[in-house]
């Protein structure tokens, strides 16, 4: 119900072009069955018909490879409703592309915050290597 919640807050387009996906999705998975189980019947029925039994399997054969050729069209529709959903989903999708964004921005700040703390105490210890070692130098009787 939180998806139901979440449209009625979309424009009106977007719910609008939601629904026409809704009702693609219906109509064609409604002819993906209907064919399905006209296919079925053909292929259960008992020839007691006035025409000969040749004809009669002639028709079936047709009205079955209508009715497959519908179903690989409504297939076909379902694959072209996933693209344009994977679609809409990529270009309108703002929320998860900014988290994404801050997630990163936050990961690469916390990696810049590290790097700096490394740096500082590398710089901290160098120095006070240089300072032992000017000591040293300086000390030496060996100048």
């Amino acid at each position: 119900m939180a998806s139901g919640s979440r449209i009625t807050t979309l424009p009106q387009s977007k719910e609008a072009l939601l629904k026409s996906y809704n009702a693609r999705l219906k109509e064609d998975v409604r002819s993906m069955l209907e064919n399905f189980e006209e296919t079925l019947k053909l292929a259960r029925r008992d020839s007691h018909s006035q025409i000969s039994r040749t004809t009669q399997s002639e028709q079936d054969a047709l009205e079955m490879q209508i009715r497959a050729s519908n179903m690989v069209r409504a297939g076909e529709s379902l694959m072209k409703l996933v693209a344009d959903l994977k679609q809409y989903l990529i270009l309108n999708d703002f929320h998860s592309v900014n988290e994404a964004i801050t997630n990163n921005s936050q990961l690469f700040r916390s990696t810049q915050i590290e790097c700096d703390k490394k740096l500082m105490k590398l710089r901290d210890e160098m120095a006070m290597d240089l300072y032992d070692l000017e000591e040293e130098y300086y000390t030496s009787i060996f100048k």
